[in-house]
Order: structure tokens, then C-alpha cells, then sequence
């Protein structure tokens, strides 16, 4: 006994020793990670991404929505968002390049451009006629950051007179189903009306025939509920991947949504309370508890007080005024901490959600400008990839097969007719004269190229010196001097001496190349 006894001691301090090596590493662990009075209730789960979506996926797209209609900073900022990543449109320019030479090939690239313009024009590239590219562009953006996502699918018709057979159907994230998950008979998963393969690509998508909530129109209401598989290969599905393996997009005012819930429920109890304290005007002090006969209603005396107006009051009363304190003097800080946090969460500044100025400056300005800027580009980048390349090389191909662009060889490597360059909006100036010195002394220290600094502001360099060569000769042929012109005027305004001619022109032998270039790739 006295063995069994010595050996239980033994384990019960062995496992005493386990116990205080765990505490030990317990205590050491990182202190987000430790369950204490503090941290009870913080419930966080190891979910995946599809399952965290799937349970508010619904909600988030209905109440952010609901946000942009009524909340004015969540539209200035959805504005913002949209205004700075697309604005006006991401152009395109066609760089098809010479196959001897590198050269741009000039001909091909302008009537590329040229039949890429016009199929833009919203009665030829929207199917239903009302969106031009440039508005598909920017319904894009803005559906994916305020619903989370939105798909664009490839309808092979032509619209509107057009001869490339190719039109764009936006489609609403509401009228893929979110409810229809599991496994088809061919083998692959559905999740939340993605079709996706063992990989995880997606192979197809389910959607409604109408939209669901379309409940003003019952027959619309009647046929939602059915719903219709359009490959993968048609559709493009525009969300922003945040975790591995997520299927579906949630809306970029996920993180805000509460904060501008509350801040407009706070906003109208302020302005609930200043209206009830500007309503009071002041109260008359009697010395006995008897009214005047005249002017009494409910037993309540009441003068009545008009701008302007002098009122002699009676022996032994005394004239108190009500003086409101709406709103209060916090109201203005509050707000402007938490339209900083909304700005942060949505990814712009706080100037541009709020429109308030008043405490920017030069240096302000402009370290909110190289912070959302990058942002912007993210997008911009993002958007060029996921949806403009997408649906220029779609176009190019129905382009080729039906006859509207001849192109040599497209077949055999089609790569080299893709070639192509975005241009994004232009990047506004916070002070030009500053900015313009800048990029002067960066492109002549080689950091940056002139091309690159037109494209930044939104121009194209061989447009550029296009116009800029047309009207320099406008200019000469009037005998007419421009001081902006470095070849005649030097930076301090001194006549600069005019170059002998040259006895040929540079760029005969560039066209001659060309001209014999084009003869090869047309036989």
C-alpha cells in the first residue's frame, strides 16, 4: 500500500508540474489570444470565407444599399470611389506593334481604335441600349463597392446596327441565387449559384430569370423563381477577393455600415433637439400667481414676439430668456472622428466623404492624395484586368470572325493584336506650379519619362505631340511665336537659335519600312 500510495504521489505531482507548464505557456502566449475577464465576450470563429458570406452576404448588400440612397456621406464617398477610379472612362489605345522594327503599327492601330469606339457607344455595346462602355465602367466599380459584386455577361448578338456580334448584359448580384448550394450530377459544387470545379474554378453560374425583388410586377415575381445555367465562359464576375477560397463579393461598406447607421440616428436626434430649443423663446416671471385676462391660453400666458418688436412688460415681471444649447459643442469633432473612420473602411479621404476643407492645406492635400491615390490605382488596375481586357479581347475575336477588322496572322498569334494600353482618368493637380517643377526635374533626372507623366493626367503621349506638332506648325505658318515652344524661346524667354534643316526627313525611312512591312503582312 504504502508503494501504490508513493507511486500516486509521484503522478499526481507530474501532473501538477504538466499543469503549471501549461499556465506557463498560456501566460506567454500573445495577449489577443488569452481568455480573460476582458476578452469573454469576444466570440470569434474559425469559419471560412464562403461560410462568413453566406450568412450575411443578403443583409450587407440590402442595408449598404439602403445607406447610398439615404445617407449623404455614404453617396459622397461612393461618388468619390467612382469619380477617381473611372471618371470620365479608362480609354483604351491599341499598341499592335510592326513584326520588323518594334514600331507601332500606325494604319492597324487607328482602325482598331477607330471600330473599338464605335461598337462603344451604348445602342451598340449594351444590350439593352442604354449604357455606353464608358457608363458599364463605371456601374461596375460602383456595383462592386457598394453591393460587393456584379456580372457582366457576353450576349454573341449584335445590337443596335452593329456588325460585331458581341453585346454587354449587366446583371445585378440579386438575381444570382444565393440560397442554391450543393452538388450537380456531373460532380461539381454549387455554392451561393457558383458552379465550380474541384479547383475552384467557376464553370458556371445559376440565375434567375427576373430579378426576386422585382414585386411590383407579379408575373416578374411569378418567373424569379426560375432559374437558368450560363457558362462561366459568358459571364464575368466582378468582386474583390479579400481570403483564399471566397466565392462570392461583400460590399466595401461592410465596416462602415454601423458607423453610419448610428451617426444618422445621432445627427437627427441633434437636429430633433435643436429645433425643440429653438422653438421656446423665453418665460415672464409674475410676483403673484394671478394672469392677465388678455393673451392666456390653457391658463398659460403667451406673448407673442416679433423681429423687431419692443414689448413693455407690467409692474413686477421679469423677462427670462430660454438660451439653447444645440447643438452641443461636441457635435462637430464627433462627426468629424467618425466620417475619419468611415473614409478609412470605404478607402478614400475624409474631404472627399465630407466635403469639408476647412483644415486642409498644401501639405494635407496632398499626403491624402498619395494615400488614396495608391488606392485608387489598385482598383483602377483591378478593373483594367477583370473587366476592360476581358471585353476588348472578347470584341476583338467576334471583331475578326465577322469580317469588321482585317488582321494578318490574327489567327496564328492572336497575342500580338491584344497588345493594348488603359489610360485611366487624369490625376488633378493640388498646386500646378509646384507639381509642373517637379516633373520637370523628374524627367530630367531620368526618374520618369514624359509619356509617363501625360498618362498620369489622364493624356496620351503620341496624341499628345500630335496636336502639339499641329499647332506649333498653325503657329509658324502665321509667323506667330510661342513662348511655350523650347525650340524658339528658352526657359527665360531668350530667342533660341534656329537649326540648320535637315536635308531629309527623319522619318521617311521609318515609313518606308512600314510601307514595306504592311506589303508583307497583306500577301
Amino acid at each position: 500500500m504504502a508503494i501504490f500510495g508513493f507511486g500516486r504521489t509521484n503522478v499526481l505531482k507530474r501532473q501538477l508540474q504538466e499543469a503549471g507548464k501549461k499556465n506557463v505557456l498560456l501566460k506567454r502566449a500573445y495577449a489577443a489570444a488569452q481568455n480573460n475577464r476582458l476578452t469573454s465576450d469576444w466570440i470569434s470563429q474559425a469559419t471560412s470565407a464562403d461560410s462568413e458570406i453566406r450568412g450575411g452576404i443578403r443583409v450587407l448588400r440590402n442595408r449598404a444599399r439602403q445607406l447610398v440612397r439615404d445617407s449623404d456621406f455614404a453617396r459622397s464617398a461612393l461618388r468619390a470611389v467612382r469619380n477617381n477610379v473611372v471618371g470620365t472612362g479608362i480609354k483604351m489605345q491599341a499598341q499592335v506593334r510592326m513584326q520588323r522594327g518594334g514600331r507601332l503599327a500606325e494604319d492597324i492601330n487607328s482602325r482598331i481604335e477607330q471600330e473599338w469606339s464605335y461598337w462603344g457607344s451604348a445602342k451598340r455595346c449594351n444590350t439593352a441600349g442604354k449604357l455606353s462602355w464608358y457608363d458599364i465602367q463605371r456601374l461596375a466599380i460602383a456595383s462592386v463597392l457598394e453591393s460587393g459584386e456584379v456580372f457582366i455577361r457576353f450576349v454573341k448578338q449584335p445590337f443596335g446596327g452593329s456588325k460585331v456580334p458581341l453585346g454587354l448584359e449587366v446583371i445585378e448580384s440579386d438575381l444570382l441565387d444565393d440560397d442554391y448550394s450543393g452538388i450537380e450530377k456531373n460532380g461539381n459544387e454549387v455554392r451561393m449559384g457558383v458552379e465550380i470545379d474541384k479547383w475552384g474554378r467557376p464553370v458556371a453560374y445559376h440565375f434567375y430569370d427576373y430579378h426576386p425583388g422585382d414585386y411590383l410586377f407579379s408575373y416578374a415575381q411569378k418567373a424569379a423563381k426560375k432559374r437558368v445555367r450560363i457558362p462561366a465562359e459568358d459571364v464575368l464576375h466582378l468582386y474583390l477577393i479579400e481570403r483564399p477560397g471566397q466565392t462570392r463579393g461583400i460590399s466595401a461598406f461592410a465596416s462602415a455600415i454601423l458607423r453610419l447607421r448610428n451617426l444618422s440616428g445621432y445627427e437627427e436626434a441633434e437636429i430633433v433637439a435643436a429645433r425643440a430649443s429653438s422653438s421656446m423663446m423665453g418665460f415672464v416671471k409674475t410676483p403673484d400667481q394671478e394672469l392677465f385676462e388678455d393673451g392666456t391660453q390653457d391658463n398659460e400666458s403667451v406673448l407673442d414676439f416679433s423681429p423687431g418688436s419692443i414689448r413693455r412688460l407690467a409692474p413686477g415681471e421679469e423677462m427670462q430668456f430660454f438660451t439653447p444649447n444645440r447643438p452641443d459643442d461636441a457635435f462637430t469633432p464627433f462627426v468629424q472622428q467618425m466620417l475619419r473612420a468611415v473614409a478609412a473602411g470605404i478607402g478614400c479621404s475624409y474631404t472627399q466623404v465630407s466635403s469639408d476643407f476647412s483644415q486642409s492645406n498644401y501639405s494635407s492635400s496632398r499626403l491624402e492624395l498619395i494615400e488614396t491615390r495608391a488606392h485608387y490605382k489598385t482598383l483602377q488596375q483591378y478593373l483594367i484586368e477583370s473587366l476592360c481586357e476581358m471585353v476588348y479581347e472578347k470584341w476583338m475575336d467576334m471583331a475578326v470572325m465577322s469580317g469588321v477588322l482585317d488582321l494578318p496572322g490574327f489567327d496564328s498569334n492572336p497575342e500580338r493584336y491584344y497588345a493594348n494600353k488603359w489610360i485611366a482618368p487624369a490625376a488633378q493637380f493640388v498646386d500646378p506650379q509646384k507639381e509642373a517643377a517637379a516633373y520637370k526635374d523628374l524627367i530630367r533626372s531620368g526618374i520618369m519619362t514624359l509619356s509617363q507623366v501625360i498618362a498620369l493626367h489622364g493624356g496620351d503621349f503620341e496624341d499628345q505631340m500630335r496636336q502639339r506638332q499641329h499647332e506649333l506648325a498653325v503657329a509658324d505658318e502665321f509667323g506667330i511665336v510661342l513662348d511655350t515652344d523650347p525650340s524658339q524661346v528658352s526657359s527665360n524667354g531668350i530667342s533660341q537659335p534656329v537649326p540648320n534643316p535637315p536635308t531629309e526627313h527623319p522619318l521617311q525611312h521609318e515609313e518606308e519600312e512600314e510601307e514595306e512591312e504592311s506589303e508583307e503582312d497583306a500577301s
